[in-house]
């Protein structure tokens, strides 16, 4: 039998982050159910659903947390909004503006050609694409 938090103390470890309770309690709602997109205020109302008494500044300041140790990727849509995403795999995405949901595309899907070089000094470490999706219109409407 193993303890309830066994995986997601195995990988707060390997990332080398001390597993504080919260962390640990995080990183079992974003890691358990599969690769997944999720905003910062959706996982501060799945932590309250769960009876985890977190703030919200908690909240984000552990999703950085987690990006800076490679554990998610945010995916900035917007100044002030973001979703951070579980898959670390270099793939891309698509962003329905209508409802706000995010969807992979395989990162082989999309070539990227004639990048500029970067500034002197600097080097490219990823090319993020987004491609973003307007509702599709309605039949018999213009």
């Amino acid at each position: 039998m193993t303890r309830p938090f066994a995986n997601a103390l195995e990988l707060l470890r390997a990332a080398r982050l001390r597993p504080t309770r919260q962390r640990l309690a995080l990183a079992r709602l974003l890691f358990e159910k599969g690769d997944r997109h999720v905003a910062a205020e959706e996982l501060h109302g799945e932590a309250l659903a769960a009876q985890i008494p977190v703030s919200l500044a908690t909240v984000y300041n552990t999703l950085h947390q987690f990006v800076g140790a490679g554990l998610l990727r945010e995916v900035v849509i917007n100044p002030g909004r973001s979703y951070f995403d579980t898959n670390v795999s270099d793939h891309h995405h698509f962003f329905y503006e209508d409802s706000g949901l995010l969807r992979d595309i395989p990162g082989d899907s999309i070539a990227v050609s004639n990048v500029p070089p970067p500034p002197e000094g600097g080097s490219i470490r990823r090319v993020d694409v987004i491609v973003r999706v307007e509702k599709a219109p309605q039949k018999g409407r213009a």
